[in-house]
């Protein structure tokens, strides 16, 4: 009966000629799964292959991190924003790496993130922890694709907040003289048209910046990082008063 039913079942053969006669379990002896059903047709164990890694290399050591199961609570959560996307920064933060950051690449990495975050796909005691990896991974990536939010983010990491602190300015009276006369512009425009001069400027100052920053996190100068990411908020600032503008509407810049 047994012979005759795998002579018309091939794959039933395959399928159990393959599952090796030994202990499986994962290579965590924590976590060790249940063993594999018998085939109803032959009585061995049906195969099942073993997990899939996908190393990646941490920028802060020369250890290998596992994603075998990234939502274990064995797993160790990545403790910077940068970790979270070893693919698109693979040098980690400056000085070692580039301020840089390439917006496509790391929106495609953050989308490979998310759909292997989505608490949807874990069971019911990792969903949790799933929630909580996603909500981390939305926040790395909204700071890090944005300039300003990311030199803040930095500095933060060296003790210096200049995303809340009130009091960070710059002493330059012809850099506050070139923001008020941009704000009155942008207030007298009658329509948006007159704006796009503005725009294109604003939109180089933002990238000069972003060049100046490149620089100071480059060469860990951490006052000048300082001092140009105040600068830069700036120019943000104006940038979204541009693409928010209305006829007659006064435009508040935060300094």
């Amino acid at each position: 009966m047994r012979s005759s039913i795998l002579k018309r079942n091939p794959q039933v053969l395959r399928l159990c000629d393959a599952s090796p006669h030994r202990s499986f379990a994962t290579n965590s002896s924590r976590n060790p799964l249940p063993p594999p059903p018998l085939c109803q047709s032959c009585s061995r164990r049906l195969f099942r292959p073993e997990p899939q890694f996908v190393p990646q290399r941490c920028w802060q050591s020369s250890s290998t991190i596992s994603k075998e199961a990234p939502f274990e609570t064995s797993t160790p959560i990545p403790q910077t924003h940068y970790e979270f996307f070893p693919q698109t920064i693979p040098q980690g933060p400056p000085p070692t790496g580039p301020f840089h950051i390439d917006p496509r690449t790391l929106r495609k990495e953050f989308l490979q993130l998310q759909a292997v975050a989505h608490p949807d796909r874990h069971p019911s005691h990792l969903k949790t922890r799933a929630e909580a990896t996603s909500a981390r991974i939305n926040e790395a990536y909204k700071t890090l694709q944005n300039p300003l939010l990311r030199a803040q983010y930095l500095l933060s990491l060296r003790g210096i907040d200049v995303a809340e602190d009130e009091t960070a300015k710059i002493d330059d009276p012809e850099l506050l003289m070139e923001v008020l006369d941009t704000r009155e512009e942008i207030e007298e425009a009658e329509e948006e048209g007159e704006l796009e001069g503005l725009k294109k400027v604003n939109d180089e100052r933002i990238a000069a910046s972003e060049k100046v920053l490149d620089s100071a996190f480059r060469e860990d100068d951490m006052e000048g990082a300082k001092g140009e990411a105040v600068r830069l908020r700036y120019w943000v600032n104006i940038k979204e008063s541009l693409d928010a503008w209305e006829k007659g509407k006064p435009v508040v810049l935060v300094h």
